[in-house]
């Protein structure tokens, strides 16, 4: 009998701010890797999940929300969502039920020229609704002029209609890209979940907490630096700073009396106990660092340098 072999490869996640890409890698990986909130620009770093079985290792890759950039921060946000482009042996190529398929032309005519497989995920069919002023046009006939017209731009994807929320199409998904996995060696150990480290993770809940908690300018404002993280057998120390671009921003992020921040604080502890299953006893600073996010240095200093 013929040993079977084994495949492996890079899965890239890309689109446009806001479609789910975030929320699709969760559930493909079956874990809470990425920050998934109902705020565009969410993702700001390219980041892996691994999904092993004895035969296969699919390295998949979530990456920020491609947009015109405005400041160095979404310039290295862009360059960390182009850099998918060129190592994947699988593109996901992830759009939704409302988006004009026209947006960002530019970063979509380089999708058109690759010749590895894509794979265009319509997704959020769930939230697909017909207009009832037009009779005879239910769902399906609505879904099915999205599917032309993205067939129209990208005529060698293959188009899969997903709801990454509901994981509708996720199964069939995740079987067709083990289809088109070429045949190679594991990349990483087969215990490891991601590429990052854990105080990523810790930054990342906080700064998950700051979005869904402050409105307007300030999560986007907003970098989280773990300073402190000790473990042992049941516990977790961590200290982390976060900081601000502006004095009034600080201001915000404290609240009246500390409000604010403790409400963050708690919040985050809650998932961060979750995430690591032990105790978790967290302290959170916040400091200004004006324009950081127009800075080189600054950017290299908080790891949003892509090479």
């Amino acid at each position: 009998m013929a040993e079977k072999k084994h495949k492996a490869g890079f899965v890239n996640i890309v689109g446009n701010p806001n479609v789910g890409k975030s929320t699709l890698m969760n559930q493909l990986v079956g874990e809470r890797i990425s920050i998934a909130t109902f705020k565009a620009q969410t993702t700001r770093h390219r980041i892996m999940g691994i999904v092993n079985t004895d035969d296969m290792q699919i390295v998949f890759s979530d990456t920020p929300g491609v947009l015109k950039p405005n400041y160095k921060l979404q310039e290295s946000m862009l360059a960390f969502s182009e850099s998918a482009l060129t190592d994947a042996d699988v593109l996901l190529y992830v759009t939704d039920v409302v988006e004009n398929p026209e947006k960002n032309m530019d970063f979509l005519e380089k999708v058109q020229k690759m010749t590895i497989p894509v794979l265009l995920l319509i997704n959020k069919i769930d939230s697909l609704t017909p207009d009832p002023s037009r009779q005879g046009e239910g769902s399906d006939v609505l879904l099915g002029r999205i599917v032309e017209r993205w067939h129209a731009l990208l005529p060698n994807a293959e188009i899969l209609p997903v709801s990454a929320k509901n994981k509708f199409g996720v199964d069939l998904l995740l079987k067709r890209i083990q289809e088109l996995l070429p045949e190679s060696p594991a990349f990483f150990d087969k215990d490891q979940l991601t590429d990052k480290p854990a105080r990523f993770f810790v930054s990342e809940i906080i700064r998950e907490k700051i979005l869904l908690y402050y409105d307007k300018e300030i999560p986007y404002s907003v970098e989280v630096v773990v300073e402190r993280f000790k473990e042992d057998d049941r516990k977790i120390h961590i200290n982390a700073v976060i900081y601000v671009e502006r004095d009034s921003q600080k201001g915000i992020i404290i609240g009246h009396q500390g409000v604010a921040l403790k409400k963050v604080s708690t919040e985050a502890r809650k998932t961060l106990e979750k995430f690591f299953d032990k105790h978790i006893y967290l302290e959170l600073f916040v400091k200004v660092d004006k324009d950081w996010r127009s800075s080189k240095r600054e950017l290299d200093n908080f790891g949003y340098n892509p090479e």
